[in-house]
């Protein structure tokens, strides 16, 4: 792919990297900007198009870094905004695009709009926020009974009696999207970004911006007072209008969590976001029947809308696929992370291998998770003690098992991520996950990445159509000539005809497909 693609985002293979985690160059444990400039040859060799960067700003990290004090600065954590700036650079100069991540729906108790609001009951940033009076005789009941995306309470109750709405933690004060002040904040944001070279914006929980004014409960049969609103969607095609005022080759991608697909494609109409994440897939279980209804209904919303589908297997937030795919249960929910249920590495590899094949062949763009190439499992054997993660204390399930900084060399951790004492402990059994013990062993996890990012460049992938083959099988073509099979059964089941079988998640039996295998297959004409 071409830094002069200018619509790059349909079919790119983008890598998100979470910065404390990827790789530390000052012996702090931490992960930083000049760890991922020193091994951004790791991602030139891997062939991604893009990087999406977590959020890097100056923040208290109480929801590490979600919580943004500065949308125009770096943390000193991970360096500074010259060096943000050199990393941009530097990334084009590999031919690698940048996505950065911002979060509109909250800043942080310690950004200067919400320091003045609390300290001046008057002053006009007061407005900027969500302050209500208290229900009851003396005020001290929350204006409402929301419950928060972490669990919990939404409101916090501050010195002068009023209260503040936060459907995050009390650090993360929700926007008043209703202010133009707000609106003008974000767009002058957009454009700091957009003028420094990046190429794309993630924007976090895109869909919660908008609250009804009224604040009424959340009832079922009623609409949604703070979810996925109509008026949202005038924010981003202000939004999309900046994005194309910058040549028209700069991105604009959603986190939407929407289980209505009508009402998810709302967000990718022509003059809205240009893709938006799949978390009906990243969710969808081991299953031939329901990964099939889950692409088709992917793929049929998506061309309601003329947007390209996107692919994700893990992220930040939830539990590392090895992991999920190697238990019974091999669907995603926050209640199933660290839970306790057996997990069988084993399978879960070979269907992570499986599923790696899958993703990168369907249509579209496709996301990887930093050390999903690796193919790490979720840590479940962190000390509840040593969670950082706000989800932990509010709801009970903690999300930094899959945030584990990265293993690149050695035998013992810190795995050359960092010489002192990492942020989060790694597994000691990883060291057979390092990216140094995996290049150039064409049987590892890393190297069928970069093998299939390279062919998937070579392929010229055309129209997607169904192959009808045994029902535990997930079969398409992409064109006349290029087949993925992905055996989802228990037992060995036989290939279409195909003239030469062109990458394997795994060892092939003749022309059978062993089980949780996938193969791309050059059919017969």
């Amino acid at each position: 792919m071409s830094l002069k693609d200018s619509q790059w985002w349909r079919d790119a293979v983008i890598y998100q990297v979470y910065p404390r985690s990827y790789a530390d160059a000052n012996g702090d444990g931490v992960g930083d900007i000049a760890g991922i400039r020193a091994r951004l040859g790791h991602l030139r060799d891997l062939g991604v198009d893009a990087i999406w960067m977590s959020p890097w700003y100056p923040s208290p990290m109480a929801d590490a870094g979600y919580d943004v004090a500065d949308f125009r600065d770096i943390d000193p954590v991970f360096g500074s905004l010259t060096e943000a700036e050199a990393l941009i650079e530097e990334a084009h100069a590999a031919g690698i695009r940048m996505i950065v991540d911002i979060v509109p729906n909250h800043i942080s108790s310690e950004h200067p709009w919400f320091k003045a609001a609390l300290a001046d009951p008057d002053a006009k940033e007061r407005d900027y926020f969500w302050f209500r009076p208290g229900r009851g005789e003396n005020g001290d009941e929350m204006p409402t009974d929301w419950r928060g995306e972490f669990g919990g309470t939404t409101w916090t109750r501050t010195p002068d009696g009023s209260w503040y709405l936060h459907l995050f933690t009390p650090e993360q004060p929700d926007l008043n999207w209703d202010h133009p002040d707000v609106r003008a904040e974000f767009e002058s944001i957009l454009r700091f970004w957009f003028d420094r070279g990046v190429d794309g914006i993630r924007i976090d929980s895109a869909a919660l911006l908008l609250k009804d004014p009224a604040l009424p409960e959340v009832l079922e049969d009623s609409p949604h007072p703070f979810h996925d609103l109509d008026g949202v969607h005038e924010v981003y095609r202000s939004w999309r209008r900046i994005a194309d005022s910058y040549g028209g080759d700069r991105a604009l991608i959603g986190e939407v969590w929407m289980p209505e697909v009508e009402r998810f494609a709302n967000y990718l109409r022509p003059d809205e976001l240009h893709a938006a994440f799949n978390f009906d897939f990243l969710g969808c279980a081991w299953d031939p029947r329901l990964m099939r209804e889950c692409v088709d209904r992917t793929l049929h919303a998506h061309a309601a809308v003329g947007a390209p589908a996107t692919w994700v297997l893990s992220n930040h937030d939830v539990t590392r696929h090895v992991t999920r795919y190697g238990r019974e249960d091999t669907t995603f929910s926050f209640d199933n992370n660290l839970d306790g249920t057996p997990v069988d590495l084993e399978v879960g590899t070979r269907r992570a291998r499986a599923a790696a094949l899958l993703s990168l062949s369907l249509p579209g763009a496709t996301y990887i998770y930093q050390g999903e190439e690796l193919g790490l499992w979720e840590n479940e054997n962190i000390p509840p003690e040593e969670f950082q993660d706000p989800m932990w204390g509010r709801r009970g399930h903690s999300r930094d098992g899959c945030r584990v900084p990265l293993p690149w060399t050695g035998d013992e951790a810190p795995f050359g991520f960092t010489t002192a004492t990492p942020w989060l402990p790694q597994p000691a059994e990883w060291k057979d996950r390092t990216a140094q013990a995996q290049t150039g062993d064409p049987n590892s996890m890393l190297e069928l990445y970069r093998s299939a990012i390279a062919r998937r460049r070579e392929e010229s992938f055309s129209d997607f159509a169904w192959l009808d083959l045994d029902p535990a099988v997930l079969a398409f073509c992409r064109g006349q000539d290029f087949a993925c099979v992905v055996n989802m059964s228990g037992a060995p089941v036989a290939l279409p005809a195909h003239q030469s079988v062109l990458l394997a998640s795994g060892p092939l039996d003749g022309d059978r497909l062993p089980p949780d295998t996938a193969v791309w297959l050059r059919m017969t004409s």
